[in-house]
Order: structure tokens, then sequence, then C-alpha cells
């Protein structure tokens, strides 16, 4: 069996339209602790998680941890399992991989070595190591810096910078990240919890930390908890999100319902149908509509329609036709639920009790005990979530998008991915947001806008140098008050102070209302005032 998915990432990856390297398969397996400190073992998950969230963010298509230890299983492998090389092929054929990430670290007084290598699965070649050191305190920029070294040999004519690996890693703690890791590799569930817990309480903002605490939460019947958690996990758009958000939707969409919240759990439902439109997620939209005591189905239809051969969807729109009065179709949908599963007791018995004549009671008498009994039962919630299955839907759509971006002219197709880009700017996803810029300069450099978005992806790096060519070649193709704002930013961070001025003049006066400029402009007078 091969199993296609993406790591929980800690910023969804867009769908690959840039660089010769993208929609690779990768496995990277948890690297090998040298240290001789049990203290660290920990790092083994780390590096893992590390890489494939940067591999994710440029392009590639790593395997999940769950996909990595649900095939150790299928194997007969333990979850600690230090693989040799001939079992990391194996390992990587079950998983249809195309590379393998291998590597170990050990300690160097307060600092840290990693090495890593890549393996070409079906030329069984192992490429040469690369090597990356720095202080413990910064483990995680030693293994973006190893995870940006590795993407170039995975694609030479990759053109991302190694700044913006680094900086994307640099809003989360240490501390939290490792007590997320140690969250989701703990066997004791307490102990999960507790780890998780301090990790939200450490980096709010850390959304695969979330996103496993709702994990906890659900399986533990701790449904607002989850709910609540979820809901954190998957706050952005779920129409510029990957599987994990949609999961995150779904999941949190089922919490509200266990939990009795209907109204908000067919909102989840709804977000994350309006992406994709599964089987189970319409059908438990349908459901938290007719708990509201609304019509569900249309939903129901859809449901039947997506996957005709599950039985409980059958089984629910009978349930809602009869209810609205259409026994003859009822019949039929439940008649179908039954041929599909005969050993269905509750259908059997209501296929039974449906074609009975009802027993109609005297005029002002209540119902009695027995016909409350034949109370037609609630729909089936669809309680299963196929991770597998959401990815796989996911890559279909992101192949449509490529499809309907090949069809465009050049022009246009680097005006969508600078639109694209600008989304995942604004929330914050720099390694994604430069891989679509640098598509859309590379599909048509004359869009203005595309080389303003890598000026604020340059600056937000740090690389303000690249910050400023890309933001004079903006304003070279096109005035824009954006430009501006970052080279007067850029300015000021060189004490330039009336340079800086002029830039903010400048985007002020190509757009008043732009608080960027607004900002830019009050931060120069308090630096005037502290000056005088």
């Amino acid at each position: 069996m091969a199993f296609c998915g993406t790591v929980s990432t800690w910023g969804q990856a867009p769908d690959d339209r840039t660089n010769g390297g993208v929609g690779r398969i990768l496995l990277v397996l948890p690297f090998d602790n040298r240290s001789g400190q049990p203290s660290l073992e920990w790092i083994r998950e780390a590096a893992a998680e590390i890489l494939s969230s940067r591999f994710a963010s440029a392009g590639f298509a790593p395997m999940s941890r769950a996909d990595r230890l649900y095939a150790l299983d299928h194997l007969g492998l333990p979850q600690g399992f230090q693989p040799s090389r001939a079992s990391s092929l194996k390992l990587a054929e079950t998983l249809d991989a195309d590379s393998i990430v291998v590597g170990n670290y050990l300690t160097d007084g307060t600092g840290i070595v990693a090495e890593a290598r890549l393996v070409d699965v079906p030329h069984l070649r192992m490429g040469e190591p690369v090597t990356e050191r720095g202080e413990m305190k910064d483990l995680i920029a030693v293994f973006d810096r190893l995870a940006w070294k590795l993407t170039r040999q995975l694609d030479p004519a990759f053109t991302g910078t190694e700044e913006t690996f680094v900086a994307a890693g640099a809003g989360l703690r240490l501390d939290a990240f490792e007590q997320y890791i140690r969250g989701i590799t703990e066997p004791d569930q307490a102990e999960r919890l507790r780890h998780l817990n301090q990790a939200v309480r450490l980096s709010p903002e850390f959304g695969p930390a979330w996103m496993a605490l709702g994990r906890e939460d659900y399986n533990g019947q701790q449904y607002e908890q989850a709910a609540a958690a979820f809901a954190k996990a998957g706050h952005d758009d779920p129409d510029t999100l990957g599987p994990d958000a949609l999961e995150a939707g779904f999941y949190r969409g089922l919490s509200l319902t266990f939990s009795g919240d209907y109204a908000q759990a067919e909102t989840a439902f709804a977000n994350v149908a309006r992406v994709l439109p599964l089987a189970e997620v319409v059908n438990d939209q349908g459901v938290a509509l007719s708990r509201q005591g609304r019509d569900g189905i249309a939903l129901f239809r859809q449901a039947v329609a997506a996957d005709p051969n599950a039985a409980d969807y059958h089984l629910n729109l009978a349930v809602s036709l009869k209810r609205h009065g259409n026994v003859a179709e009822a019949l039929a949908e439940l008649g179908q639920c039954l041929r599909l599963r005969p050993g269905d007791s509750e259908a059997d018995a209501l296929e039974k009790a449906w074609k009975e004549p009802a027993a109609q009671p005297a005029a002002g008498a209540a119902p009695s005990a027995n016909a409350e009994a034949k109370a037609d039962p609630l729909e089936r919630i669809a309680r299963d979530f196929d991770a597998v299955v959401f990815r796989q839907a996911a890559q279909m759509i992101d192949q449509l998008d490529a499809a309907h971006l090949a069809a465009l002219t050049p022009l246009e197709r680097a005006q969508t991915l600078t639109t694209q880009a600008k989304d995942y700017l604004n929330r914050g996803l720099l390694l994604e947001a430069e891989r679509l810029y640098l598509a859309a300069v590379a599909t048509d450099g004359s869009v203005a806008e595309a080389h303003t978005g890598l000026a604020e992806v340059r600056e937000r790096a740090g690389d303000g140098a690249g910050a400023r060519t890309e933001a004079q070649a903006a304003l070279a193709l096109a005035p824009s008050a954006d430009a501006h704002v970052v080279l007067g930013r850029l300015d000021m961070a060189a004490s330039q102070l009336s340079e800086a001025d002029k830039e903010a003049a400048a985007a002020l006066n190509l757009d008043p209302n732009s608080r960027a400029a607004q900002e830019l402009r009050r931060q120069i007078e308090a630096r005037e005032g502290q000056k005088k």
C-alpha cells in the first residue's frame, strides 16, 4: 500500500508551482542521536519535524509523521526503530517516496552539529553529506540552514534564500518546540497533555501544538476543549490552506456536534466543504443542519453521490426523506443501505417499521410507549477522518489550479501568483510567499507588485540589501506606496531619518490612507523627538 501526505507544517505550503524539484515525495527519518545524552533524544524527532516543515514550504511533498508510523507498523517495526540503509529503502518503497533524508547530531561543547544525507530511492544513490552547526539555543536555526542546503541538493535551480529559511522558524520559542515534540512522542497520555498544554502556553500562535492538543482532547472526549484547540490550529481561511487546516476544521465540526453546538458545527463543516466537498464532510454538515430542525436532504444526496457505497449515507438520506414525508424514496434508500450492509439491525428494524401500517392513536390520546420506541433514529455522524484521502483530494485541487495557471498568459499567471503570495505574506508565511513571488517574477518580471512583495520578504528575513534591490526594481516599473515604505524602513534602520522621511512622504502622496506609511511617519517623528 502506498501513502501520500504532507507533514503537519508550521504554516501550510501552497500547491507546487515553482522550481524543478517540487512535488517530489520525501521521507525524513528521525536523526540518530550521537550525543550520548538521553536528555537530547527529543531532537531526533525535532530534526525530522523541522526539515519536513521547510521542505513542504519549499514546495516538496514530505511524508507526515503519522504516515511514517503507520508504515513502520505495517512492516512490523516499532516506532523507535533505528533503520539501516536497507530498511530505510524498504520503508521508502512502502511509502512510495522518491528520496529519503537520513542524519545524525552530536554535541560540541555548548553547540550542536547536525549532518544529513539524501538517498535517491529509485537510483539507490546516496548524496554527499551536508553539515551545519551552531549553539544549542539556536537549534531551530541550525536545522533551518540544514534544510536549505538539502533543498539546494534536491533542486539546484531553487532560488529561495537561506535567510528566509531561518526567518521562517525565528518566531518559535525553542522551549515551546521542545514541549511540542515531547507532547507528540510521549507514550503516556497524561504526559502528552501536560507537554502540549505547556507548548501552547509558551507559544500561543504555534498551530501544530494546538492541533496535537485538539487530537488529545478529542480522543479523551473533552469536546469543548477540543473544539477550542482545533479553532486555533486552523484559524486561517481554509480556502488558502492545506489538508492539516482542513482536518482541524473537520474535527472541530465533530467536536462541536458532540458538544451540542450544531449551528457552529454546521459552519465548521461548511468551511471545509467549500474547499473539499468530500462525502464525510457534507454528510456531517447535513447532520448538524438536521439537528437544528432544518432540512439536510440536499447535503445527504450530495454525500450519497460522492460515496454511493457508504451504507450510512443512504440511511441518513432515508431518515431525512421520511421525516419530510417522502416515504417511497425513503424506503428505496433504506433498501440500498441494507443491500450494502445486510447486517445493519437498526436499518432492518426501521424498514419493517416503515412498511407496517401505522397504528393511529385515538383522538386526543397520547402516543403509546411502543410508538415512541419506534421513533425514527437520528442521522448518523461520519466519525472517521481519512487524512490520506483528504491529502489526495487536496493535491487533485492543486493540480487543477496548476492546470488553470498554465492556461493563462504569462502576465496573468504572474499576477495570479502575486495575489496568492500576498495572502501568504499577510499570514507571515515567508517561505511560501517567497516561492510564489519568485515564480511570478520568473514568469513575467514586469509585475511591480511581485518585486514589492519580494522586497517585504527580504526585509522580514533580515536581508536589507536584497530588500532594497527589489523595492527599487518595483519603483522602476510603477509607483508603489508599499515599495517606498520598505525603503523608508530600511533607511530608518540605518538611522538615515531624512531619507526615511522622504520615502514616507512619497508613500503618503501615493496613498494617504496607507497604514504602513502612517506608522513609518509616526516612528520617524518619535525618533526625531528622541534626538531633540
